[in-house]
């Protein structure tokens, strides 16, 4: 195996452990997460890979394919503002939850299939990946749950990344031919069968790259908060109410008067959207993907419309694909301002599907997009060294 000869060139032996994590897709939920809503992602078929093994004192050393090498005393994580922080926060969070001692010295080499930035989670598939490798290197009998805890706390707190659990958990818990719908209030999990019809996956990048701190993400998540703060205001909540997860669809209209339009747009979209998730979730249990494909063109108009995080290119690549006849449904994946769009799709028209996108783009905006064809797939698992 390839990556075991590099594991043995980087470090002079074999591995003893191999792990793998997958990134996500999330078909529907978006923006709803930090506002304790619902989310229905997928584990895809493009992973990333750690091999692992034991090593004396309290090194870690790292080699990554993509960006190099890096090593870190285990028992003094210091973030140091790149990739690396993402390996050592994972160590920190483990050290804390089990206690010093938790992670020493380890070697590890790490590969990457997720594309990065491109809205598909590869980091969380690096921080899962990485939990479940020093799981098994130093025996510490997580469960699947546990590791996407791990990672959650690793990105948001020593990483610095206001993230959700919907990444680390999809990347964690999912299951082949499922999605899974995730109560970000409880971190309740119920994979939903995709169904006996098939579809097929197709996940297109706009050539712009998705960085969430120049796309005004925080501003996002001050805005829901200061509508679920009006609503509260007045009464169109429940006094212990959280989040506009507890807002009805019914009270929009009387918060529509009492906060800027964008504001009430922003509300608008999360009520909506957490509503459509559920409207999926039952679309699938009733076979009926036009159903659902209709459901993801319409959250992708309040993405656009009301959460506006939308890019022209972005707009492009679903209109493309909701213009041919076998795409059931497009929207943008991930949080916006750039990064793929998702298209579900006859399995036998997948690839006149992606031409059509292809040359679509290509006329238009003068380059090819690339079209990831994915499948859904399990959660983190072992791989054979």
């Amino acid at each position: 195996m390839q990556r075991d000869s590099d594991f043995r060139q980087a470090f002079g032996r074999s591995p003893t452990h191999a792990v793998r994590a997958p990134g996500r897709v999330n078909w529907i939920g978006e923006h709803t997460d930090y506002e304790e809503g619902l989310v229905l992602p997928c584990a895809v078929d493009r992973d990333t890979t750690v091999l692992a093994g034991q090593a004396p004192g309290h090194r870690v050393r790292v080699v990554s394919a993509a960006f190099g090498k890096a090593e870190f005393d285990a028992r003094t994580p210091t973030p140091k503002g790149g990739w690396i922080d993402y390996v050592q926060g994972v160590a920190d969070t483990l050290g804390r939850r089990l206690g010093p001692g938790a992670v020493a010295g380890a070697d590890l080499w790490i590969e990457s299939r997720v594309p990065p930035e491109a809205g598909l989670s590869s980091s969380a598939a690096l921080g899962v990946a990485v939990a479940f490798a020093f799981d098994r290197v130093f025996g510490l009998g997580l469960s699947p749950r546990e590791l996407a805890e791990v990672a959650h706390e690793s990105e948001s707190r020593f990483v610095g990344v206001g993230c959700g659990i919907l990444d680390p958990f999809a990347s964690a818990l999912g299951q082949p031919d499922h999605v899974l719908r995730i109560d970000c209030r409880d971190a309740g999990v119920t994979p939903i069968a995709i169904g006996q019809t098939p579809v097929a996956m197709l996940v297109a990048h706009s050539g712009v790259p998705r960085r969430l701190a120049e796309g005004g993400y925080q501003e996002r998540v001050s805005e829901c908060r200061a509508a679920f703060e009006a609503a509260r205001a007045v009464g169109l909540v429940r006094p212990d109410a959280t989040a506009l997860r507890d807002l009805a669809a019914g009270g929009l209209a009387e918060l529509a008067g009492r906060v800027s339009d964008p504001v009430f747009r922003r509300a608008r979209h999360v009520v909506s959207e957490n509503a459509r998730v559920e409207a999926v979730c039952t679309a699938l249990a009733e076979g009926d993907l036009a159903r659902v494909g209709q459901l993801l063109s319409a959250g992708q108009a309040s993405l656009r419309d009301d959460f506006e995080v939308s890019v022209p290119e972005l707009d492009l690549l679903c209109q493309l694909g909701d213009e041919h006849e076998a795409v059931y449904g497009s929207r943008l994946t991930g949080a916006g301002w750039g990064g793929c769009t998702l298209h579900l799709v006859r399995p036998d028209e997948a690839e006149a599907v992606t031409a059509w996108i292809s040359e679509g783009f290509a006329q238009r905006q003068g380059l090819r997009p690339e079209v990831f064809h994915l499948r859904s797939a399990p959660g983190a698992g072992d791989v054979l060294v």
